[in-house]
């Protein structure tokens, strides 16, 4: 693929476009199902602990592959993984949508991610690849538009669909344009790979699935079993060893499966440590508030679908915006300019009351995405722009595997201070209850005292969400912090070049003598 980009002058972009669909409809399945969770909690019969999994699976299958996706990349050509990526998540989608047991829909959730965790780092690479450096800015800002796209209308679609069908119907949906996207890339996409002579190594696989695998288990499960769970801190500990061990084996391989040397360029170590804060901050938005509105207000799945589309709209409307400004300004004004938002809006999430009206909620959350817009798309090319062209496989890989840790860090993370927190504030509440009531009533009845016990449940969730959300403010905080080093990029020179450029300088040399 690369061979061919350099050879033309013009970007593909009838390979861009097929595989900004299939990575579209990959994405657009994921934001369906959020809504749905209730829904196939009743139809099965199973917790929210259980449920969860379904979510979690498709983080720990992501966190698992994308590293491989590198190797994948250099190995075979954009056809051969787009169709395999495609195929795969199809069969998934295929086995959810028949899904009688939760078993058989856990491992149709987990086949899908098999395909989009190949998918994503695939179209990257190619966006990359395709643009010089002064017009991937807009490039990337139309990417994101697409992409942004799918949350915009998947949980309003999602909404609709379980009002009027069954949960599976969100599968079935799918289904056709998954199997029309297959065809579309079968017979439009040309590309040719040359050979190359490239082997992967099992070990290091093994390493870093064990690695990424039991780092995102064990802090996935921490909100339901606690830090103190052996299965939390054991699994942690099993998944750093491993993790540790897979990065010194990969600076001791010649052609590592994922490279880490990526990180002595400054831009993209920046860059990809102010994107993992900032994915960890976002989660305190996409989980915390949908619990809010449908748990303590009763708010319907379809009008909670509804009050997240004016920021997943404005987000996507930003996103060739962005790319525009980023081209011309640079990434460091529009991080700060963004950060600062998300800062501030965090804070005032963490000030939630049971009287908050839906139209605050709205604007509030629009504000947020605003200003996730202008940090996200531009810290990552900014940082991507410094690396040279044959380690973009590498950075995109490393970017998307160090969004899903983050990703699973933060979920947990949040569900944790939610969860401690609205236990301590429900025994805060029932020790004032205590001091104040100097004369209770002779006899509770049980409704009576299961009314107060909904009550004091209620008052101590939405304290313990505003407590995750004031944690939020700190995170986001961090990653404000840490944009005021960002520099503009310029792309450095490759380490594998410089030594020929150097020996054809010398034989020059040599030959005037």
């Amino acid at each position: 693929m690369d061979q061919t980009i350099k050879k033309t002058n013009r970007p593909p972009y009838g390979i861009i476009a097929v595989l900004m669909v299939g990575a579209f409809i990959a994405f657009l399945n994921n934001t369906l199902l959020n809504i749905a969770l209730p829904s196939i909690m009743k139809d099965l019969n199973i917790e929210a602990s259980t449920v969860q999994w379904l979510t979690t699976g498709f983080m720990l299958v992501n966190g698992i592959l994308i590293p491989i996706s590198a190797f994948l990349i250099q190995k075979f050509s954009v056809k051969q993984l787009f169709l395999a990526a495609m195929i795969l998540f199809t069969i998934g989608t295929v086995l959810a949508g028949f899904a009688h047991a939760f078993p058989l829909l856990l491992t149709g959730r987990m086949t899908q991610a098999s395909g989009s965790a190949i998918m994503m780092p695939l179209l990257m690479n190619v966006m990359l690849t395709s643009f010089p450096v002064e017009k991937r800015g807009m490039a990337m800002g139309v990417f994101g538009l697409v992409l942004m796209f799918a949350p915009a209308i998947g949980p309003t679609l999602s909404g609709w669909i379980i009002e009027h069908y069954d949960w599976r119907m969100l599968f079935h949906f799918v289904t056709p344009i998954a199997i029309a996207v297959i065809l579309l890339g079968f017979f439009l996409l040309k590309d040719k790979k040359d050979k190359v002579d490239i082997r992967l190594d099992f070990l290091s696989v093994i390493l870093s699935s064990i690695g990424f695998g039991g780092i995102l288990y064990g802090f996935s499960t921490a909100g339901k079993e606690g830090w103190d769970s052996p299965q939390v801190y054991g699994t942690l500990a099993v998944g750093v060893i491993s993790l540790l061990t897979f990065i010194l084996r990969q600076f001791k391989q010649e052609r590592p499966m994922l490279n880490f040397r990526i990180y002595k360029y400054p831009m993209f170590a920046l860059s990809s440590a102010i994107s993992m804060v900032v994915t960890m901050a976002m989660f305190s938005g996409m989980l915390l508030l949908p619990i809010y509105v449908q748990t303590i207000r009763g708010i319907s799945p379809m009008d909670a679908g509804l009050m997240l589309l004016p920021g997943a709209i404005l987000m996507a409307i930003m996103m060739p915006i962005t790319g525009k400004l980023f081209d011309k300004f640079g990434g460091r004004a529009l991080a700060i300019i963004g950060l600062t938002i998300t800062v501030v809006t965090s804070y005032l999430f963490s000030r939630l009351t049971l009287e908050t009206t839906y139209t605050h909620l709205i604007i509030l959350y629009s504000l947020r995405m605003f200003g996730m817009s202008m940090v996200n798309m531009p810290v990552t090319t900014n940082g991507l722009n410094q690396l040279p062209a044959r380690f973009y496989p590498h950075g995109t890989a490393m970017n998307n595997t160090m969004s899903q840790v983050s990703g699973a860090i933060g979920t947990a993370l949040l569900v944790t201070v939610m969860t401690t927190r609205a236990k301590t504030h429900a025994a805060e509440i029932v020790a004032a209850a205590k001091q104040h009531i100097t004369n209770p009533p002779p006899v509770l009845t049980e409704a009576m005292q299961l009314k107060m016990q909904q009550e004091i449940q209620m008052k101590a969730m939405l304290e313990g969400i505003n407590d995750a959300f004031y944690v939020s403010v700190f995170i986001a905080g961090l990653a404000l912090v840490l944009a005021l080093f960002i520099k503009r990029a310029k792309q450095a020179e490759d380490p594998g070049e410089a030594k020929p450029a150097s020996e054809k300088k010398m034989k020059a040399k040599l030959a005037e003598n």
